[in-house]
């Protein structure tokens, strides 16, 4: 039975059509996806559904019944909840607070903590989480918080609630228990709307998928038996990818960086990269992934350690060292520290310069660079004063790859370049990281995703509590011996 109806949406903004006269209709108990290349409208789509985005035209009809939001506020009251990739938790809150903020118990207008905290432990227990609800939240994993945030869904009533990108940053234990709660959801009748560029998770979980490009409705599939990947990625591109990773062997000369002993936050590891290579860095949630870049990088200080790069000793006490040496890094967490959300797309290419130069600006070479970066890196952008924010996530990445200056670019340091990215997007992001090391750019390429790192690697190192626990070359790597390598007891 249908439970929810998206009729004939329509939202545009300026010099961007978004939405183009779209519908589909989601089951009640069902698991729903929405997929699409980046900019395809998935996230207009929710926010229009969250009251964030109001349309310019058509509606949306909830159990029968038509529904129109001017604010967030209005989505809640109709049972509506989205559960972002960037969680929305106050933590310096308790896990209580968190779970009823803006709705909390009260007794005589004073909070009632006995009864909330009561109430809390009661939703917990329900997700199958035991945790004291007197717990300050910002202690808590990522995937603890993921589980706040449908408690707080529940805790407001909400029938239909969505999911952007939820498997992100989990491990495949939590990726199992999150969808252990998802299926238990629809079993009690919720209407799960669930966006991932995962395929994987979409054929495993999902009822059924709406495909969108270009802001338009390609089709819904509900006989999801005879699905296969390629499929569903050819439907979501409009064109076939037969090779998503373009992996090319290359000869690979002499030492770039050589990272000796570098010790701190919990790490010691050692690493050789060689010229043009591209070395994959795998390891579990936990393993030391991030902070060894970091660590490289000089965003985090180190006790201990000697960089060499070119054969020369280098000191890097932060991160305008690193970039004085030609050493770059793009964070996985590219909202909080990548892009600068309210600037345009200019701005945000010519940061680096900006940085070099101080107060001196030459607008018309920033408009310049700009204009041949967003040509270059086939960035989707009605212009280059267009907000950041309001572009795809793939294309905020290519501006991030843009922004570094290819004349003085040795070694990218790329901490989960494609988290968050559609298959096509991706492969483009490949294509570019290939270009680099064609250039002789040395790049370290961690991600947590197994078969990416199996794609696009020359040679793979894995990580395992702060320290490299293993090496094999692309030619002899298995998923099976490189996963035997990043569980413990592996190394003495």
């Amino acid at each position: 039975m249908s439970y929810l109806k998206f009729k004939n949406i329509t939202k545009s903004f300026p010099g961007v059509l978004a939405l183009e006269n779209l519908s589909f209709e989601v089951a009640e108990g069902s698991i729903h996806a929405l997929v699409g290349e980046n900019g395809a409208g998935k996230s207009t789509l929710l926010k229009v559904l969250s009251g964030v985005n109001i349309p310019n035209k058509g509606s949306l009809e909830i159990n029968g019944q038509g529904v129109a939001f001017q604010n967030t506020e209005d989505a809640f009251t109709h049972g509506i909840s989205i559960i972002y990739q960037e969680l929305n938790l106050v933590d310096e809150m308790s896990i209580a607070e968190n779970l009823f903020l803006g709705h909390m118990p009260k007794k005589l207008g004073i909070v009632d903590f006995q009864k909330m905290n009561k109430d809390a432990k009661v939703l917990l227990e329900r997700l199958g989480e035991k945790l004291d609800p007197r717990e300050k939240t910002g202690n808590l994993s990522i995937a603890k918080k993921q589980m706040l945030e449908i408690g707080k869904a529940l805790s407001r009533g909400s029938k239909i609630i969505a999911f952007d990108e939820p498997t992100s940053s989990l491990s495949e234990k939590e990726v199992e228990n999150l969808f252990r709660v998802i299926r238990e959801l629809k079993k009690n009748g919720h209407a799960i709307l669930y966006v991932s560029h995962r395929m994987e998770e979409i054929l495993s979980l999902c009822d059924a998928v709406t495909i969108l490009r270009d802001g338009k409705h390609i089709e819904t599939i509900r006989d999801m038996k005879n699905l296969t990947q390629s499929d569903l990625i050819t439907k979501m591109v409009g064109r076939e990818i037969k090779n998503i990773y373009p992996y090319v062997p290359r000869t690979l000369d002499g030492i770039l960086l050589k990272v000796d002993h570098l010790k701190g936050m919990g790490i010691d590891f050692s690493l050789n990269l060689k010229k043009g290579e591209v070395l994959g860095v795998y390891g579990l949630v936990g393993s030391g992934r991030t902070e060894s870049l970091k660590l490289i990088y000089g965003a985090y200080p180190k006790e201990f350690g000697e960089l060499t790069l070119e054969g020369k000793k280098i000191q890097i006490k932060n991160p305008y060292d690193a970039i004085s040496a030609g050493i770059m890094y793009l964070s996985e967490d590219r909202k909080k520290e990548g892009i600068i959300p309210s600037a345009s797309v200019s701005e945000n290419i010519n940061i680096i310069e900006r940085l070099k130069k101080g107060l001196l600006i030459n607008n018309l070479k920033e408009r310049i660079n700009a204009k041949e970066v967003v040509k270059k890196f086939k960035i989707k952008t009605p212009s280059i004063r267009q907000i950041i924010s309001n572009l795809s996530g793939g294309n905020q990445q290519k501006i991030l790859f843009g922004r570094w200056n290819e004349e003085s670019l040795k070694v990218m340091l790329l901490d989960e370049p494609t988290r968050g990215i559609d298959v096509g997007a991706k492969s483009e992001i490949y294509s570019l990281i290939y270009d680099l090391a064609a250039k002789g750019v040395g790049v370290i390429f961690v991600s947590g995703d197994l078969v990416e790192v199996l794609g696009v690697s020359d040679r793979i190192l894995v990580m395992r509590d702060g320290k490299i626990a293993g090496e094999v070359m692309r030619a002899d790597a298995t998923e099976a011996s490189v996963i035997k390598m990043a569980f413990p007891g592996r190394v003495k």
